[in-house]
């Protein structure tokens, strides 16, 4: 994760104010690999290193190629320069002097760095810069190899046939709250580092994908029944999770597309706002044991309709109504079908209409998270397996109930609970071992037993299963904060926000914001989060006490007491958060991170 990022993230100033000026500026962006890595290593040194950087590398070369620097933090660089020329040639200076200075060090503490450049229009005001111009380069930055050097197509337009340099075309890219494509080069060679865009980069996808991206609305359920909703939910969901296992496919997220459900928004619009080419809208009308569901495919751009159909089934059958809508999409899209090893024609739907309707019923109430919404999940879904004993996504998901009462205080028997949740996630995935929720949930089970390699191979193993789960993604984050790797947590973090651009993930950035002592952006997260979810305040009560704020602190860890207490009161119980509680419940595996989570917790008097 780029510590510039969130600097760039500005919201662009009113043009009516008087000190507010435009102008055409090439804009370099820089940050650190592994600054975090490299701070925990050796603070003093990491500091004084970087000081001795800017003296004797950066300055020089900023006052050789006449750059300014605009924004200069302990990680990263902002500059501007008057000519795109002299900003590339000083970008490509700039990479060759850090490599040259990083020849005599051990590859662990080498400062490397990315960087974007952009050229385009920016405003002005007391010297800094914002606007587009600046969130170009910063997004570009993100998306360069470690050493290497990416460009947007404006600033490449204007170098090309001047510097002899080679320029390799990466596309159209889709950026992160930029609302065009830009097309991006990177600098290759001895020139910049090799390297094509990677997988999984916090910023942008691939060409290939954004076109190919789609986004699943909640079919509307045209019932007449509003008890039914779970039901057409219910196929919405399990279109999302079809449609995730096909490669040639970009799918949204569940919450991300199922944000527009209720609203009267149109299919160009809701493309626009997520950045998907596609949108499949479509509706669903159950009558006793018939369902018939429609559904549309939407060009996104234009609104222009590619592909509509009806299907007419019993209830039991809609796994292959749901499978011929995926197909059909698919095929509408890039005109072929490749699918995982893994071929969804194979999974084992539920013996019974019975099994089906409790399980959707179940997961409906898992979503909405409350305690009394748990217990109804519960009943539902072990009703499910009493009435399919092989259905395994119903044990999946009632493993999550209980193990969701263990984690929030919520259980009478939390050691029971615990326990229960294992027993059923081992069961769902010796029924389906290719069912990506039970495997990501046992992992999610081994992580918290402190279990860290096993847990990695399952939650892996679900990311193979459905590369486009948010939740398996945010597992794989969480380990990758709790086992000590930061670098891997941020990256997966970035991952599943830009699948999930609606999502909320302010928990996350703000825990790995603190882990890396960044105590101001782990504040800034954290206090993103909506809704009551107690875990903020305990985050933000050590977030504000490490950074002094010592009074916030306290109100903090007092608003935690009284929401955990609450909610608990809601479940029938009766706790006093303790020191053993939060410790129990953030798996650190190395004894400096659990140490320094909970110092900040005591400095925020919490424990």
């Amino acid at each position: 994760m780029h510590s510039l990022t969130a600097s760039f993230n500005v919201l662009y100033r009113s043009m009516a104010e008087e000190r507010a000026q435009r102008r055409l500026a090439a804009i370099l962006a820089a940050d650190v690999v592994g600054y975090s890595r490299l701070m925990e290593q050796d603070e003093a040194g990491t500091l004084a290193a970087l000081a001795e950087r800017r003296k004797v590398v950066l300055e020089p070369l900023l006052a050789k190629y006449r750059g300014r620097v605009v924004r200069l933090m302990g990680d990263g660089t902002l500059a501007e320069f008057a000519s795109a020329v002299d900003a590339v040639q000083c970008a490509v200076d700039l990479q060759k002097a850090m490599k040259d200075a990083n020849a005599a060090l051990p590859d662990d503490r080498a400062i490397v760095l990315r960087i974007g450049l952009n050229l385009g229009d920016v405003v002005v005001e007391d010297g800094d810069l914002y606007g587009d111009g600046v969130n170009v380069a910063a997004r570009l930055e993100a998306m360069a190899d470690p050493g290497g050097i990416c460009l947007s197509a404006a600033i490449h337009q204007q170098v090309e046939r001047l510097l002899p340099f080679t320029f390799h075309d990466l596309g159209d890219q889709t950026l992160k709250n930029i609302a065009r494509p830009v097309q991006v080069y990177r600098i290759a060679g001895d020139d910049g580092a090799e390297g094509a865009l990677h997988a999984g980069n916090p910023t942008g996808r691939t060409s290939a994908q954004a076109r190919s991206s789609v986004a699943v609305l909640a079919f509307v359920n045209m019932s007449g029944d509003p008890e039914q909703e779970y039901f057409s939910d219910g196929i919405s969901e399990d279109i999302i999770t079809g449609l995730s296992l096909f490669r040639e496919l970009t799918v949204f997220a569940r919450t991300s597309s199922f944000s527009y459900k209720g609203r009267v928004i149109s299919a160009p619009e809701i493309a626009r706002e997520l950045g998907a080419a596609y949108i499949l809208e479509g509706s669903v009308r159950r009558s006793g044991t018939r369902v018939r569901i429609t559904a549309q495919l939407v060009e996104g751009a234009k609104g222009e309709h590619l592909w509509a159909e009806r299907y007419d089934r019993d209830a039991i059958d809609v796994f292959a109504a749901q499978d011929e809508i995926a197909d059909a999409v698919v095929g509408a899209i890039v005109g072929r079908l490749g699918r995982v090893a893994i071929d969804r024609a194979h999974r084992k739907p539920p013996a019974s209409l019975t099994a089906l309707e409790l399980f959707l019923q179940g997961r409906d109430q898992v979503h909405r998270y409350s305690p009394d919404s748990l217990a109804k999940a519960r009943v539902l879904l072990e009703a499910a397996t009493r009435a399919d004993v092989g259905y395994a996504a119903a044990y999946a998901w009632l493993a999550e109930t209980y193990w969701a009462a263990w984690w929030t205080g919520w259980s009478d028997n939390p050691a029971e609970s615990f326990v229960r949740a294992a027993e059923l996630a081992d069961r769902a995935v010796n029924l389906e071992e290719s069912d990506p929720h039970a495997q990501s949930q046992k992992g999610q089970i081994l992580l918290y037993r402190r279990r860290y390699d096993e847990a990695r191979f399952h939650i892996d193993r679900a990311a193979r299963l459905n590369r486009y789960d948010p939740d398996v993604i945010m597992m794989q984050a969480f380990w990758g904060l709790f086992a000590g790797d930061l670098d891997y947590a941020a990256a997966k973090t970035a991952e599943v926000t830009r699948l999930d651009p609606l999502g909320h993930y302010g928990l996350i950035f703000g825990m790995i914001y603190y882990a890396r002592r960044d105590y101001q952006r782990a504040i800034a997260s954290l206090k993103t989060v909506r809704g009551s979810f107690p875990s903020v305040h305990a985050w933000l009560a050590a977030s504000y006490a490490m950074a002094g704020d010592h009074l916030v602190a306290r109100a903090s860890a007092a608003a935690y007491v009284a929401e955990a207490t609450e909610a608990a009161k809601a479940a029938g119980r009766m706790i006093s958060p303790s020191r053993e509680f939060l410790q129990e419940r953030h798996p650190f595996a190395g004894e400096p991170d659990m140490k320094h989570f909970l110092d900040g917790l005591e400095r925020g008097g919490l424990v």
